[in-house]
Formats: C-alpha cells, sequence, structure tokens
C-alpha cells in the first residue's frame, strides 16, 4: 500500500482524540438512533466542548484555525465506523463556512460561536420537490418588502440536520424573473413565525441521519439576515461546491476501506466446504481488485484535498472524485454483502448498513449524472 502523506504527526494525533471521542460518545448509541430516526442532540454539545465543531473558523469565533486536513480526519473516521448519523460535517464545514465566507460581521458575531459549541446546529435548504440538482430549478420566493425585509415561502426537502436545526441557510429566488441571477440566500432561525419543520423522512439508509421537509409560509426574513448579497446566492453556492463535493468523496473511500477491511476479516473466519472463503480463488481476486481500485481512488482523493486545502481544487475536478468515488462505494459495498452471503443481509451486520447508507452518494450534492455534465462541459463539449 503506498503511504500517506497527507496528514502530519498533529493530526494523527487529532485522528487518535476523535477516534477515542467517537467510541465514547457514538458507539454505544448509534443503535438506538438509528431506531428513533435522529442522534440525541447532547450529542452535538459533547462535540462542541471538545472542540470537534467548525474547527477551521477563526479563534475569535470559537474554532481553532486548524486546516482543512483535521476536518478530513474527522470525516474519514466516521466514515469508517459507519457512523452516518453524525451531522457533523455539514454542520461545520457547509454551513459555517458560508457565514465566515459571506457573511456580514454580525452575523459572523450572531451565530459562528453558538455554531462552535454545538448550541445552535446549522442546516442549508437547497433541494425542493420539483428542484434537486438544478439548483436554477428553485421555486422557493423571498420578495422584498418596503421595510427592507423579504416575505420567504416555499418549500425544501432532503435536508439533513433540518429536524434539529436552529439556523438553515435557505435558498430562495429574490428575483423570479431573473434566473440563476435572481438567487439569494437567507439565515433563516428556529422560531421564525412561518417556519415549520416537517416529518423526519424515513430512509433506505443513514437512518439515524435526522433528514426533514422545511415549510416557509410568509416569513419574514429581516434585511440583516440576507447572506452574501441579494443575488449572489448562485454565485456563493458554485464557490462553495467543490469543497463539498470533495467531502463526499472522502467519506466514500473511507467507507470502501472499512468495508474491505470488514470483508477481509469475514472470509478468513467463515468455512465452506471445509475452508476458509477467503481461500478460495474467486474471493481472493474479487478483494484484490476492490483493494486495488480504492487504493487509486484514495491517491486522487489525497492529492484534491492537498489541493483543497490551499484552495486551488477546481470544480469539475471535484465532480471527479466525487462521481469517481461514489460510484466506486456503490460497487465495493455490492461485492463485499455478496462475499458475506446471507449475513451480508442481515442488518446486524455494518456491512449491511453500509450498503443501504452508500446508495445516496451517487444522488446528493448533485447526481453523478449532473457530475459528468460539469465534467464534460470543463473538457469544452457544450450541451443545450
Amino acid at each position: 500500500m503506498i503511504e500517506r502523506t497527507l496528514f502530519n504527526a498533529d493530526h494523527e494525533a487529532f485522528r487518535d482524540s476523535f477516534r477515542r471521542f467517537v467510541e465514547k460518545e457514538i458507539a454505544p448509541h448509534h443503535e438506538a438512533w438509528e431506531e428513533q430516526g435522529y442522534v440525541d442532540r447532547a450529542v452535538w454539545s459533547k462535540a462542541g466542548e471538545n472542540g470537534f465543531l467548525c474547527m477551521t473558523l477563526p479563534e475569535a469565533f470559537g474554532g481553532s484555525e486548524a486546516d482543512k486536513l483535521y476536518s478530513v480526519v474527522q470525516m474519514e473516521e466516521i466514515a469508517r465506523t459507519g457512523f452516518t448519523g453524525i451531522g457533523f460535517g455539514l454542520h461545520s464545514e457547509i454551513v459555517a463556512p458560508y457565514i465566515l465566507h459571506y457573511g456580514t460581521e454580525a452575523q459572523k458575531q450572531k451565530y459562528l460561536p453558538k455554531l462552535a459549541t454545538g448550541e445552535m446546529v446549522g442546516a442549508i435548504a437547497m433541494s425542493e420537490p420539483a428542484a434537486g440538482s438544478d439548483l436554477q430549478g428553485v421555486k422557493s420566493t423571498a420578495i422584498k418588502q418596503a421595510d427592507g425585509s423579504y416575505l420567504l415561502n416555499g418549500s425544501k426537502t432532503f435536508i439533513t440536520n433540518g429536524w434539529h436545526a436552529d439556523l438553515v441557510i435557505v435558498v430562495a429566488k429574490t428575483d423570479p424573473s431573473a434566473g440563476a441571477k435572481g438567487t439569494s440566500l437567507l439565515l433563516v432561525e428556529r422560531g421564525m413565525p412561518g417556519f415549520e419543520k416537517g416529518k423526519r423522512l424515513k430512509k433506505l439508509g443513514m437512518k439515524a441521519q435526522d433528514t426533514s421537509e422545511l415549510f416557509f409560509d410568509n416569513v419574514k426574513v429581516p434585511a440583516g439576515n440576507l447572506l452574501g448579497g441579494e443575488g449572489k446566492g448562485f454565485i456563493c453556492l458554485m464557490e462553495q461546491l467543490p469543497w463539498e463535493r470533495l467531502q463526499i468523496a472522502i467519506g466514500a473511500v473511507a467507507a470502501a476501506q472499512a468495508a474491505i477491511d470488514w470483508t477481509v476479516e469475514y472470509t478468513k473466519d467463515r468455512k465452506v466446504f471445509g475452508q476458509a472463503v477467503a481461500a478460495f480463488q474467486n474471493t481472493r481476486y474479487k478483494l484484490a481488485e476492490l483493494q486495488t481500485e480504492v487504493q487509486v481512488a484514495r491517491v486522487f482523493v489525497d492529492k484534491c484535498c492537498e489541493l483543497v486545502n490551499v484552495d486551488k481544487l477546481d470544480t469539475a475536478t471535484a465532480s471527479m472524485a466525487k462521481y469517481w468515488c461514489s460510484d466506486l462505494q456503490c460497487k465495493v459495498m455490492d461485492e463485499c454483502v455478496q462475499l458475506f452471503g446471507g449475513y451480508g443481509y442481515m442488518w446486524e451486520y455494518p456491512i449491511t448498513r453500509a450498503y443501504a447508507d452508500a446508495r445516496v452518494q451517487r444522488i446528493y450534492g448533485g447526481t453523478n449524472e449532473i457530475m459528468k455534465e460539469v465534467i464534460s462541459r470543463a473538457m469544452g463539449l457544450g450541451g443545450r
């Protein structure tokens, strides 16, 4: 195996610390959280107390000014263990950076320290019942009023952290006639009149992750809650997408490697026709193929992580990572379930839950078909 050079000793020391946190505060509870459909709110507070939320924020806002590689370590550890109910990544590495990069000083002072401690849980509301990967198709509107506030109407669905969320970055049209240029971002808080949360959605996988519908019925959003400027929402979204999509690839590779490791151990112990399943050439060759592909993907993703850490990762390359690695993750899970035989279909086995959890990776963050569209356009191959 190629030695990884992405992390230094401090990153690995952090890995040990976060791994202990996972073993103590997450592992004993995750099965129960899957049954109830959401993680307990207390885990957010405990993560905040230990400095595991919003680590890349400046110290002035409650962060530790860590580089993105600390976040990569955290994502790998959550993916490796299969504890997909934990929504720290979206909270810390999508919601908080939007406010840091595009927020006013007042917005930063108001929200970032609370996100860093876990007092507030953050979500971002892009997808709608009729608009997923195509963000230009958003129908929610935020019409400016005489007093400068915005009247927000619409609904969102598939919102990660939506049920726990205290703060939601909502994508809406402030000028419905202007297409992408009419898109803006609004900071909507829990308790604003007209803002309601729907049911927690029951999903194929990621059962402990609270995913919900959100409804906005004449929500009056103060002018001071506009994020990034009116009509600037689509630009903000596009600027942040490379890092968001790379996060999916990071989790995909870590989860795929964990699946291979579980399967190697299982096939060594499981006996068929008087010999270990691992003794059969088909098993050995199949696992060798999967390990090779995951190794190739890891080297590519590590290079992407180096680039994103110095703000040099472009959209097309991130799209390549997201599409390739999530496709590979699903392939690995399917092959490993097969090698587990009947036990691969039993929910008590981590491989079974990982198989179910993996499928959405090819859909969210932009479907893999959209990733190929982005890549082809970067190659100069135009569509309509």
